[in-house]
Order: structure tokens, then sequence, then C-alpha cells
């Protein structure tokens, strides 16, 4: 709890120099953003820790991202399959008449404009993917431990 009197002071000292609040820490985003996010998210050399953690680490992750993708998966596939059989009652009953030829032709030409699109927008796109790569050269054992969690969290 403050005095009535201690703000002004609290702020004349900070300006003198007496006072500083070295709790905060500055981040440099730029410097982050070239260090790339998986070593971030990995300790800090994860080649040297034991083969076991190194399985581990690698199991648990991919666990975790194989069960999230299953869920999503199966949420995703379930809408759209579900649009899909609804439209085609919807045309065997004669309530619509879809024009296939003219969908697989504008498919197309979305597909590519999409892709023009996603370049430009994601640019470090090509980056991500190459630091994945590069990471899973480096951590063999990782990269292992997560193919497998992969797969069980798929299972699960």
């Amino acid at each position: 709890m403050s005095l009535p009197g201690s703000l002004p002071k609290m702020a004349e000292r900070q300006q003198n120099g007496e006072e500083r609040d070295e709790g905060f820490e500055i981040l440099d985003l730029a410097e982050a953003r070239r260090r790339g996010w998986l070593k971030d998210m990995f300790p800090k050399d994860l080649s040297a820790k034991s083969v076991g953690t190194q399985i581990a680490v690698g199991g648990v992750s991919g666990w975790c991202a194989g069960y999230l993708f299953s869920k999503v998966g199966k949420l995703a596939a379930t809408a759209v399959g579900g649009g899909f059989l609804l439209l085609q009652i919807a045309n065997h009953a004669g309530y619509v008449k879809i024009n296939w030829k003219r969908v697989e032709k504008d498919m197309e030409k979305y597909k590519k404009e999409i892709g023009k699109q996603a370049e430009k927008a994601y640019p470090d796109v090509a980056q991500i993917l190459q630091q994945a790569k590069t990471f899973m050269q480096e951590n063999m054992v990782v990269a292992g431990g997560f193919a497998g969690g992969f797969l069980i969290g798929l299972a699960s």
C-alpha cells in the first residue's frame, strides 16, 4: 500500500536514476525470429541428453500432435463428408442440379489462386519447413520418437 505522497517521490527518484525496476526482461523479437521456434520449444541441446530422454520428449510431443490431429481431422472429415452427403441427397431428389465439370474447373482455378496468395501471405513457411528438416536431421532419435508417438496419438 502506498502513502499519499509516495507516487511523486517515486517518479522523482526514477528520473534521478535512483530507483530502477530490474524485474523486466527486454525481448528482441527480431533475434527470437532468427533463432527459430523449434529451438525455443526444446531444450538448448537436446542431442546431448540421454537417448531415453530424447525418445520421451519426441514420443510425448508426437502423441499430443497425433491425438489433436485425429480429433480435429475427424471433425473436419465429418463436416466435409456431411456437407457432401447432403448435397448428393439434394441432387438426387432434384432440389439442385450440379454441373460437376464447372465445379472441377472452378476448384482448379481457386486452388492455384489460393496457392499464390498463401505464398504471398506466408513467406516464412519455407523457412519453417527448412528449420524443421534441419532439426529432424540433427535430432534423429527425437524425430523417431515423435513419429512413433504421433502414430500412437492417431490410434487413441
